[in-house]
Parts: structure tokens; C-alpha cells; sequence
């Protein structure tokens, strides 16, 4: 017996020190460490209230199935505590329940807790009775702001301790943020912003999480925190000491839409481009932001002015659905960034010039790992490089990845022109046409309820002047009513036939609608760009006493910008009167009465109980095109899983409400204006290159959750604020309507490289096209099939000069009634060759139902 104690003190022993080995984060110069293992690591945004936790699980395994291996999620304060010491961890701010989630799909989680986030997010994420606290000062060497900021990170890192969710507890969490994008403000206050840099990333540490903190955009970063970059490109990116990894924490997959702009999208090519280059250059860690953007529901909206939804032009669409081919050409990405990883991890890499726009990275290990990066910078002309006595061919603004330094497996451009016949057409193959398709909104019953008109009988407070209206209204509602009387004596020339007077009222933003004696006068809104508004109206005034009442609307709270908590919205004036006989009436100055919010807010209209507490306009007298109008209507929940939305095309500008939960903002007549043409791939991207939408609303479609509704009557309630026709809003569904593959014959594949790789006996495996319909569908017929030299993209593909008369017939009798299918790309399958000599491929759109 004695014998055995000593073995089972060291088996013990060694399983203590495993434990240890397994449970550790730490980095070096060449990556972040996970349990004494350097990983190249490919991460994505999912922000957890911007999306329903019935929707988590689906979201978190897309990821997975996309190549991630990391889910990056900020921490919102204003969320989590929207009342000092009063917290809320429920719903879609569970974010212990989101954490365990990604866990239980076996990812790793980078939780940014900030606590300032931005992300387009009401306030910043900063709770607006933060800006209450006495002496208080944003994100600087002030006291007041150090005390809650904090509060609420250690209240976070203890919950995470808690629940055993750092990695060095067996968790998932392998990364922690402090601040944000902080260096561009430290650069501008100066010595105190430095001095607050200082005093966070100690907070930080000293919390003792056991993962590494990071500062992104915060080159003075302290040691041991790892500063990180953010943008469209971050190859050029250097860490602030040789011993930090080169990490990118938001590569910025497309951009915010906002009201009344064009919707900016970003080639998956540039993506892709941006992420090889990145990786060739020694960098360890990419971000996508977003992976998936989701809806910005209530009122959680930013900017001011950012639209409910916040799509982001991102690989999963704002409804979870996949978006075709971002998602596809990015898995395979990482499924090339992967088999380098060996080498990667070994050290920095050789650059070698293969041409005036064109040059090599190639990395090597010393167990003989070896992968090479060949890159073309040049924005216009493919390119034939030499590299290793080998030769191969480069479309524009592209990189090829050779895991073994000898065969492609990945080219990132998807697109470029056939040139000739050695040419890889393109390298992308998947693309998809989603569809809104209306439900019948038969039996939808709609019914009206006029909003009241301000007025002195609501018990409104009076001031002599003008107030700001957040120091009003604490951001409870986005409405706050002014009212002020003017009287006109009956000697006013305009009372005898001249020009009415004109008000003019200046305000600080966001939207305003100007009354007098209870009729709409005029209304007046401004732009992210710039919120502050002048309305100047004529007034149809009466001698006596007039009523003016001015409903200043906020659109969001700004999110981004020096001491922005700072920023006023709200009528300030100053508030004119001019014709009248004395020249010009400055209002400004005079009593002013103050009504937060609407009425209709007042008795909780949206909710089963409010809507029933007051009596309701039916049938044909429901009104149609007044302001400030409620209106409310049920319907029974769809059949089927597909997504849904609300078309609100027929409406103005206002709230949605389902069951009490709030949809968002809508604003479908504040149309998109800027340039909407062309967009080529190649070349440096930014949000204002590739721009969908002109002359159409920003957003016409508002999602709603499923989980919200129930299988019978659910409530739908709208607030329009400027008027507009409910019939015409339409229930529809987000629907895969065609999935498209387009594909070379010579496409490389991972299958091909494994092969010659590794020698094993069998036949290299030619390229194959892939369709795949949505869960739930199949494909019931092919719109369009050529092999050969097809034109166009998906949605419009066009026969070109070589087409085989077999493509249709191949594609009907192996795809037709199933869910998805591949067809091998080979003169055997398609009967012949159809053009001896040119390269050709395969382009075809089946239709899914």
C-alpha cells in the first residue's frame, strides 16, 4: 500500500498542475495564449440585447459553422442599471445566460465591458442619470465618474467570477476590455486624459480576472494591457511594446444606416482582402464588427438619428438569416487562415517583392511548417508572379493563401473579369436573393385614437425661458411639449388681410412640430450630421390670446464626440415673431409651461390594459393622415419560422409597439439621399464608397421578434407622428426566394491541397457547385444554369458566347425537390466540353420555396 501513495500524490499532483495548464490565458508577440497554445483566433460581434435570447442559440452556431472561434460582445451600462444601484439582468440583457450560450457551442468569449461602448448606442451606453451626478465629468480624471465607472465594471467582473466564466476558471471569457476608443479624446484633453488612462487600466487589473485586458484605439496603453486596433484595415498596426500581439478588435464588416442616409454595404472581397493582409503582416486576433448587427429595439438607438435596425451589412443579417456570399467567402477564409496556423504562430514572417504592387509573406516554423501570402495591391490589373519557381496568377487588390507555400487554396477576390484562359474567374461561389414577402393583412382591423394637443389643463410646470430638454425629460420619453401665449391686439395689420407672422424657432435638435391654437403649423427635423434645426412658418394668429405649443422631438442620444454628455437637444431658442406691427417679438424670454411626454405614453396606449382604458375610433372613420395619431390593430401569429417584419411604407414617422414591447423608431418618409452608384471591390474602402437605397427610406422594414407574439390576438400599436395610411402596413416575411452559386472550373479546394499535401492515392477532386435552400425549403425549379462563359450576378445572370445545352437539364434532375445539392464541374458531367481551350464555370440560380 505504501508504494502506491507516493503514485497517487504524483497523479494528483500532475492533474492539479493540468488543470492549471488548462485553464490560462497570456500572450506573447505572436498571439494570445489559451492553455499554453498559441492560436490565430477569428472572432465576431454579437451584441446580446440587440437580438432575442430565443435567437442566441441559432446566432452563436451560424458563428460557429462561419469559422469563429471567438463571440466579442460589449456590456451595456444604461441597460444592466438604469437607475443608480438598481440593476437588470433579465430578457435580452441576460448576459450571464448569453455568455453561457457561446459556451455551450464550444466558443470562446471577448466581453468589452467598457463601460462606455458607443456602437451607435443611446448615450453610449451610459445611463443618463450618470449625468446628474454631482460634479460630475465624463470619461476623465474626475472622481465622481471614477467611483460609478468603477462600480459597474467590478459589479460585472464579480457577477463573471461568480458564475465561473473566466477562462481561468473553466469559462469561456478569454478577454476583457476596459474603456474604448479612447485615444482620440485623451489626445484632446490632454495630461488629465492621460492621467485617467492610467487609472483605468489599473482599476482593471487589479480586479483580478486572469485573462488579459486590452485598449483599443489607445496607443499609451499601459503594460499589461494590449492595445488593439480598430478600421477598415489595420495591416499597418503596431503594438506599443514588441511583446503584445497584433490584435484587431473591429474590423468594420459594412457601417451604420441612418436616418435619411443610404444604406452603406462592403464587398465581401475587401473583407476578405483586409483580414489576409492583416494576417500576413504577423496579426493574430481579427474582429468582425458586426458578425451580426441586429435591431436597435425601444428606444437604444444612438447617434442621434441611427435607424432601429442595425444590420451592418454584416455576414448574418439583422434577422439572423445567413447573407450570401460574406458569410460563405469568410468561412472559407478562415478555413485557409487555419491550415497556416502552425506557421503563422512561429514568428514573424520573410516579405519578399514579386512585382511593383505585388509581394510575398511567407511564413515558416521549425518543425518545417511553411505558408506563404501572395498579394496584389494594384486596384486595376491582375497580376502573374513568380514565387518559388512556381508560377501563379493574381486578380486585382486580392491575396492567394498557400498553406504548404505551394498550393492556393483561398484567393479573396471573388469577382474579376475573364482575361484569359488561365485566369481564376472567380474564386467566391455562393450568393443568395432574400425576399420580404407579404402575408395577407386580411381582417386586420385598424383603429385610431387622436393624441391631445398640449395644453395648460395637463398640469404642466412654467418657467420664465427656455430649458434643455434632457435636463427635463431624463430621456423617460422623446417628447417634450413647450407652450407660451402671444397676444395679438386687434389693431395687427395682418388681421386686415396682410401676410400672416412668421415664427421662427431655433432649436438644438432633433425634430419639432410647431401648433398653434391646437393646428399643425409646421414641422422642422435635422440630420445626424447636423441635428439642430430652424423652422420658420407662417402663423394663422387670431386677436387675443394664442396658444403656442412646440413638441420637441429627440431621435437618440448622441454616442460619440468630445464630452458629448454634454450636448444639448431641445427648443432653445432663440423663438421669434416677426410681421407684427412692432416689428419682431422675441418669445424667448417669456413664461414658457413644460409637458414631458404624450399622453397617450401617460396611459401606456401600447400595453393590453392601457389600450383598453380609453374609447377608440373604428370603421370608416379611423383616421387617416392626421399627426399625432395612435392607432392599434391584432392579428394572429404567421404559421411557419421565417423571419417577419413590418412594412411600413404608407407611414410617416413614429413608435411600434407589439405586446407591449417596443419594436423601435420607425421614420420610412425620411428618404436616403447621397450617391448610390457603382462599387468596385477593389481599391480602399470607406462607409461612403458602396451605398444602396437613394431615394427610397432608409428603413422600410422593422423586425419582428416571433418570440414576441403569441398564437392568437396579438397587439399592434403605432404612434405616427406626421400622418399616415395603416392600411397600407403589411406583415411579411424574410425569405430565401433563389440561392445562386457561380463557380470556375479551376476553383481551388482544400480537399485538392490535403492530396497533394499529404500524398494520399486518391484523385484530386474537382470543383463543385453547391446550392442550398433555407431550413424548411426546397428547391422547386432552376431560374438559370450555363457552363460555359456566363455574364452578371446573381438575380441576372446572363448565357455568354460558350453555354452547354445540358446546363439546365443537369441541374433540374439533381436539384429539383431537395433542399440542397452539388454538382461536380466536369465536361464528363455536362456531356462535353463546350469551348476547348477557355476557361469556363458554372453560374446557376435555383429557385427555393
Amino acid at each position: 500500500m505504501w508504494r502506491e501513495i507516493p503514485m497517487l500524490w504524483f497523479l494528483l499532483t500532475l492533474a492539479t498542475f493540468t488543470k492549471v495548464v488548462l485553464c490560462s490565458v497570456s500572450y506573447d508577440h505572436t498571439s494570445i495564449i489559451i492553455n499554453g497554445q498559441r492560436r490565430i483566433l477569428i472572432s465576431g460581434s454579437i451584441h446580446y440585447p440587440r437580438s432575442t435570447p430565443e435567437m442566441w442559440p441559432d446566432l452563436i452556431q451560424k458563428a460557429k459553422e462561419g469559422g469563429l472561434d471567438v463571440i466579442q460582445t460589449y456590456v451595456f451600462w444604461n441597460g444592466h442599471e438604469p437607475s443608480p444601484g438598481k440593476y437588470y439582468f433579465e430578457g435580452r440583457y441576460d448576459l450571464v445566460r448569453f455568455i453561457k450560450v457561446v459556451q455551450e457551442a464550444g466558443l470562446y468569449v471577448h466581453l468589452r465591458i467598457g463601460p462606455y461602448v458607443c456602437a451607435e448606442w443611446n448615450f453610449g451606453g451610459f445611463p443618463v442619470w450618470l449625468k446628474y451626478v454631482p460634479g460630475i465629468s465624463f470619461r476623465t480624471d474626475n472622481e465622481p465618474f471614477k467611483v460609478a465607472m468603477k462600480g459597474f465594471t467590478q459589479k460585472i467582473v464579480e457577477m463573471m467570477k461568480a458564475e465561473k466564466l473566466f477562462q481561468t476558471q473553466g469559462g469561456p471569457i478569454i478577454l476583457s476590455q476596459i474603456e474604448n476608443e479612447y485615444g482620440p479624446e485623451e489626445w484632446e484633453i490632454g495630461a488629465p486624459g492621460k492621467a485617467y488612462t492610467a487609472w483605468a487600466a489599473d482599476m482593471a487589473v487589479s480586479l483580478g480576472t486572469g485573462v488579459p485586458w486590452i485598449m483599443c484605439k489607445q496607443d499609451d496603453a499601459p503594460d499589461p494591457i494590449i492595445n488593439t486596433c480598430n478600421g477598415y484595415y489595420c495591416d499597418d498596426f503596431t503594438p506599443n511594446k514588441p511583446y503584445k500581439p497584433k490584435m484587431w478588435t473591429e474590423n468594420w464588416t459594412g457601417w451604420f444606416t441612418e436616418f435619411g442616409g443610404a444604406v452603406p454595404y462592403r464587398p465581401a472581397e475587401d473583407v476578405a482582402f483586409s483580414v489576409a493582409r492583416f494576417i500576413q503582416k504577423g496579426g493574430s486576433f481579427v474582429n468582425y464588427y458586426m458578425y451580426h448587427g441586429g435591431t436597435n429595439f425601444g428606444r437604444t438607438a444612438g447617434g442621434p438619428f441611427i435607424t432601429t435596425s442595425y444590420d451592418y451589412d454584416a455576414p448574418l443579417d439583422e434577422y439572423g438569416l445567413i447573407r450570401q456570399p460574406k458569410w460563405g467567402h469568410l468561412k472559407d477564409l478562415h478555413k485557409a487562415i487555419k491550415l497556416c496556423e502552425p506557421a503563422l504562430v512561429s514568428g514573424d514572417p520573410t516579405v519578399d517583392s514579386l512585382g511593383n504592387y505585388q509581394e510575398a509573406h511567407v511564413f515558416t516554423s521549425k518543425t518545417g511548417a511553411c505558408a506563404a501570402f501572395l498579394a496584389n495591391y494594384d486596384t486595376k490589373a491582375t497580376a502573374t508572379v513568380s514565387f518559388r519557381n512556381m508560377h501563379y496568377n493574381l486578380p486585382p487588390w486580392s491575396i492567394s493563401i498557400l498553406p504548404d507555400c505551394t498550393n492556393v487554396v483561398f484567393n479573396t477576390a471573388m469577382e474579376c473579369p475573364i482575361t484569359s484562359w488561365w485566369m481564376l474567374a472567380q474564386v467566391g461561389v455562393q450568393a443568395s436573393n432574400m425576399q420580404m414577402v407579404p402575408l395577407s393583412n386580411e381582417g386586420l382591423a385598424w383603429e385610431s385614437y387622436n393624441e391631445e394637443i398640449a395644453s395648460y389643463n395637463d398640469d404642466p410646470f412654467t418657467v420664465v425661458g427656455l430649458l434643455e430638454q434632457l435636463n427635463v425629460t431624463r430621456d423617460v420619453s422623446d417628447y417634450l411639449w413647450y407652450m407660451t401665449d402671444v397676444n395679438i391686439d386687434s389693431s395687427e395689420k395682418f388681421l386686415d388681410g396682410g401676410a400672416w407672422p412668421i415664427l421662427t424657432v431655433m432649436s438644438a435638435g432633433h425634430a419639432l412640430h410647431a401648433f398653434v391654437n391646437g393646428k399643425l403649423a409646421g414641422s422642422m427635423y435635422g440630420s445626424l450630421e447636423d441635428p439642430k434645426l430652424t423652422l420658420t412658418e407662417s402663423m394663422n394668429l387670431w386677436a387675443g390670446s394664442n396658444t403656442i405649443a412646440l413638441l420637441s422631438i429627440a431621435v437618440g442620444l448622441p454616442n460619440v464626440g468630445k464630452q458629448f454628455e454634454t450636448w444639448n437637444a431641445g427648443v432653445l431658442g432663440p423663438v421669434e415673431l416677426s410681421g407684427l406691427n412692432e416689428g419682431r417679438r422675441d418669445l424667448t424670454w417669456q413664461k414658457w409651461s413644460y409637458k414631458v411626454g404624450l399622453k397617450g405614453e401617460a396611459l401606456s396606449l401600447h400595453t393590453v390594459s392601457g389600450s383598453a382604458s380609453v374609447e377608440w375610433i373604428q370603421g370608416s372613420t379611423v383616421a387617416q393622415g392626421e399627426p399625432l395619431t395612435w392607432y392599434k390593430a391584432t392579428f394572429d401569429a404567421p404559421s411557419g419560422t421565417e423571419p417577419l417584419a413590418l412594412d411600413m411604407a404608407s407611414m410617416g414617422k413614429g413608435q411600434i409597439w407589439i405586446n407591449g414591447e417596443s419594436i423601435g423608431r420607425y421614420w420610412p418618409a425620411y428618404t436616403a439621399k447621397g450617391n448610390c452608384g457603382g462599387c468596385d471591390y477593389a481599391g480602399t474602402f470607406d462607409e461612403n464608397k458602396c451605398r444602396s437605397n437613394c431615394g427610397e427610406p432608409s428603413q422600410r422594414w422593422y423586425h419582428v421578434p416571433r418570440s414576441w407574439l403569441n398564437p392568437t390576438g396579438n397587439l399592434l400599436v403605432i404612434f405616427e407622428e406626421w400622418g399616415g395610411n395603416p392600411s397600407g402596413i403589411t406583415l411579411v416575411k424574410r425569405k430565401l426566394a433563389s440561392a445562386c452559386a457561380d463557380v470556375s472550373e479551376w476553383h481551388p479546394t482544400l480537399k485538392n491541397w490535403q492530396i497533394k499535401k499529404y500524398g494520399k492515392p486518391e484523385e484530386p477532386q474537382k470543383a463543385k457547385v453547391h446550392l442550398a435552400c433555407s431550413e424548411g425549403q426546397k428547391i422547386t425549379s432552376i431560374k438559370f444554369a450555363s457552363f460555359g462563359t456566363p455574364q452578371g450576378v446573381c438575380g441576372s445572370f446572363q448565357q455568354g458566347a460558350c453555354h452547354s445545352p445540358h446546363s439546365y437539364d443537369i441541374f433540374q434532375k439533381r436539384c429539383v425537390g431537395q433542399e440542397w445539392c452539388s454538382v461536380v464541374i466536369s465536361q464528363d458531367v455536362f456531356r462535353g466540353d463546350p469551348c476547348p481551350g477557355v476557361m469556363k464555370r458554372v453560374a446557376v440560380e435555383a429557385v427555393c420555396s
